[in-house]
């Protein structure tokens, strides 16, 4: 193996492969936006925390009310807003005319957050209870639906495109 190789940890593999198979259902390379650079570590850790602490609440939320039917036929998107509005806020890269603050994207806490999930399927993948497989599922939509607004795809294409490559599958 040379020195060149690209080292990958579990977690990272499983978001190469999503990303692979999102360019591959597009048919074009994603776009990658660039990192901010200018935040420090504690603040990248702490807007870390407060998505996990979305993550795990609204699973939580779900789970005691069933509101979304996530075992069923169930939408990730409305079982997770909050999480889903937050992502979105730190890929905002722009504001409006009288906002006190220029929009600050945050790509680099996104990567964060999908490793996140990843590291979650990961520890779900081959489990067999059926809550912690609704979860692993509902997990893995996550992690699409933010590749979707990290690389600015359409989610509404990225579902069509993705149906029908699936149809192609069969």
């Amino acid at each position: 193996m040379t020195g060149d190789a690209q080292q990958y940890t579990l977690p990272e593999a499983l978001l190469a492969w999503r990303r692979l198979r999102l360019t591959r259902v597009l048919g074009h390379d994603l776009t990658v936006p660039p990192p901010s650079g200018d935040l420090p570590s504690e603040n990248r850790a702490f807007l870390l925390q407060q998505a996990e602490e979305l993550y795990w609440e609204e699973l939580s939320w779900e789970r005691l009310t069933g509101d979304e039917g996530l075992g069923g036929s169930g939408l990730v998107e409305l079982a997770f807003p909050g999480f889903l509005a937050f992502v979105r806020g730190l890929l905002l890269a722009e504001t409006t005319e009288d906002s006190l603050a220029p929009a600050r994207p945050r790509p680099e806490v996104v990567e964060d957050i999908l490793v996140f999930l990843a590291g979650r399927w990961i520890v779900l993948e081959g489990d067999t209870d059926r809550e912690h497989g609704i979860e692993r599922d509902a997990t893995m939509r996550l992690i699409d639906l933010v590749l979707y607004r990290l690389h600015g795809v359409d989610v509404h294409e990225a579902q069509r495109l993705e149906l029908a490559w699936a149809e192609g599958d069969e």
